[in-house]
């Protein structure tokens, strides 16, 4: 599977109109495309950022709804937006069945490492990290997303509550450290979200 991410700043001001639109419409448009697996949309109302993520049953699906749904992303964040960026990733471990509930928490690590590590640290996402995630209270699924070619990707964490997110917060950094203490790794962005929706078709 494959999973196309994009992260939108603009005006705070201006956050809620967006995603009132992408509530409305997101889900349906991606759900008619062949392929979908599923959607995630999460936001930062308080500086001004969107996060979201489409899941893809291979790349060609997730690289033929980008062209058919570009220009109606573009009209849905045109008032908000002011950078937007998107990049395809190779699901390399996950949770199945992550559903939560909107207002639920979402944290979001960046990273970048040697691409030839990339199925080392996917292992230890699997046999290290996850379990450790799962003896933390209210953790609801997690995955490990990456590009092959470059090495950079994504740890997406959901909890089930923004106080189940704010309270992991210690719990997750020693898993974190622990899940990548033998391989090359550099975090370039931590960040929190609140949920506003989550679709998964797994």
């Amino acid at each position: 599977m494959y999973v196309r991410t994009t992260y939108v700043t603009g005006d705070p001001g201006k956050i809620d109109q967006a995603l009132d639109g992408l509530l409305v419409e997101a889900v349906k448009l991606l759900s008619d495309q062949p392929g979908y697996r599923g959607y995630g949309l999460f936001a930062d109302r308080e500086i001004g950022k969107i996060a979201m993520g489409s899941w893809w049953e291979t790349l060609e699906d997730s690289q033929s709804s980008n062209e058919h749904l570009q220009q109606r992303r573009g009209e849905l964040l045109a008032p908000f937006a002011s950078s937007l960026s998107m990049m395809t990733l190779e699901v390399l471990a996950f949770t199945p069945n992550m559903q939560v509930e909107a207002g639920a928490g979402f944290r979001l690590g960046r990273f970048q490492m040697p691409p030839d590590h990339l199925d080392r640290m996917a292992e230890q996402f699997r046999t290290a990290g996850l379990p450790a995630f799962e003896a933390t209270p209210g953790f609801v699924g997690g995955s490990l997303l990456a590009d092959r070619r470059t090495g950079m990707g994504s740890v997406g964490t959901l909890w089930s509550t923004h106080e189940a997110l704010v309270a992991s917060r210690s719990a997750q950094s020693a898993a974190r450290a622990k899940a990548t203490s033998n391989v090359p790794f550099n975090v370039i962005a931590l960040e929190e979200f609140e949920v506003v929706i989550v679709d998964r078709r797994d």
